[in-house]
């Protein structure tokens, strides 16, 4: 079957960064599903895996964190999903991923994919669905919130792939006020479309973008991008007894200023579960039978931003080197082979 994977972590830029294959077709454990993959998304995820994890056995590590498509065969304890059944997901990044025809996945992490949309349009999903959800609900718990006070939510780098699912569910399901912050016109206009209430510059100080709207602290923060740049402020304008919590790689983290404020800290990384099999792995599946729900009711929309033609090395490295750039906005999607 086609794949598109590597030998070795290289720059985007080499000709071996990413390589169209041929490779064996994978069999079903118990619990897998085999999916004819129709469409992926790209995310930061696989670039930061293409530079740390070479291949350590001969065999071709294959990227991919976001698909759509239909199951072609099942495993001997699956009950959630048959053959002929259209699935997203975005996997275990501890497996094979999506690049290639056809991939496995644990049915438990696997949700129906929105019958209002196609392959393309469900593969942006899953993963910063997931990821948003997981944020919001899990580890800030922003449905305990009193809903007596003022409650308001920071996104910092609002326009990205996270960002834009993560807007939409705090502006459409929550009482809070969503506070995104972009730095281009274009993409303050896509957080604006997505339901945040206000928007700021994060290249300027947040501090001063909030007096402008007449905010002075937040109660609750989200990192989705150079946290680095931003964890000082926060300590100003973030509420005594706030919340920050992250999804990015910042060097370093001395959050000892934090203490003053008991500001507390989550971390967020949507393949956890998967990786260490946690009581909670098989909330990924409910939360993406949810989130096809809300999508077909017309509450949140698909975040495709860029279509990169078919999946192969060529269209893969385009779409690493614009997640590296850092212009992105929204989500990149590959469909068919």
């Amino acid at each position: 079957m086609k794949a598109t994977g590597y030998f070795q972590s290289l720059p985007i830029g080499h000709e071996e960064a990413l390589l169209d294959l041929e490779v064996g077709e994978p069999v079903p454990g118990d619990f897998d599903l085999l999916v004819e993959v129709k469409a992926v998304s790209v995310n930061p995820i696989d670039t930061k895996v293409r530079m740390r994890a070479a291949s350590t056995d001969g065999q071709p590590r294959i990227l991919g964190w976001d698909a759509a498509g239909i199951v072609r065969a099942t495993g001997a304890k699956t009950s959630k999903f048959k053959p002929g059944d259209r699935v997203c997901y975005a996997g275990d990044v501890t497996r094979a991923g999506s690049n290639s025809e056809l991939q496995l996945v644990d049915e438990r992490i696997v949700g129906p994919m929105p019958a209002s949309l196609g392959y393309a349009a469900a593969a942006a999903l899953p993963l910063t669905s997931v990821t948003a959800w997981e944020l919001l609900f899990d580890r800030l718990k922003v449905q305990t919130a009193d809903p007596t006070r003022d409650n308001t939510l920071l996104v910092i780098g609002a326009g990205g792939g996270v960002g834009s699912i993560l807007v939409q569910l705090a502006s459409r399901l929550t009482g809070w006020t969503v506070i995104g912050t972009a730095s281009r016109d274009a993409t303050r206009d896509w957080v604006r479309e997505l339901g945040a209430h206000h928007v700021i510059d994060h290249a300027k100080p947040l501090a001063e973008g909030l007096k402008a709207i007449g905010i002075g602290q937040v109660s609750a923060a989200i990192g989705i991008t150079h946290t680095d740049d931003y964890l000082g402020q926060l300590v100003d304008i973030l509420e005594a007894e706030g919340q920050f919590a992250l999804i990015d790689d910042p060097k370093s983290l001395d959050v000892l200023a934090f203490k003053r404020k008991s500001l507390s800290l989550h971390w967020e990384s949507m393949f956890t579960r998967s990786t260490f099999r946690t009581p909670q792995f098989a909330r990924q599946g409910e939360i993406l039978r949810r989130i096809a729900q809300l999508v077909d009711r017309g509450v949140i929309r698909s975040t495709v931003a860029e279509r990169f033609g078919a999946i192969n090395a060529a269209n893969l490295k385009r779409a690493h080197a614009l997640l590296e750039s850092g212009g992105s906005r929204g989500k990149i999607v590959l469909e068919g082979f």
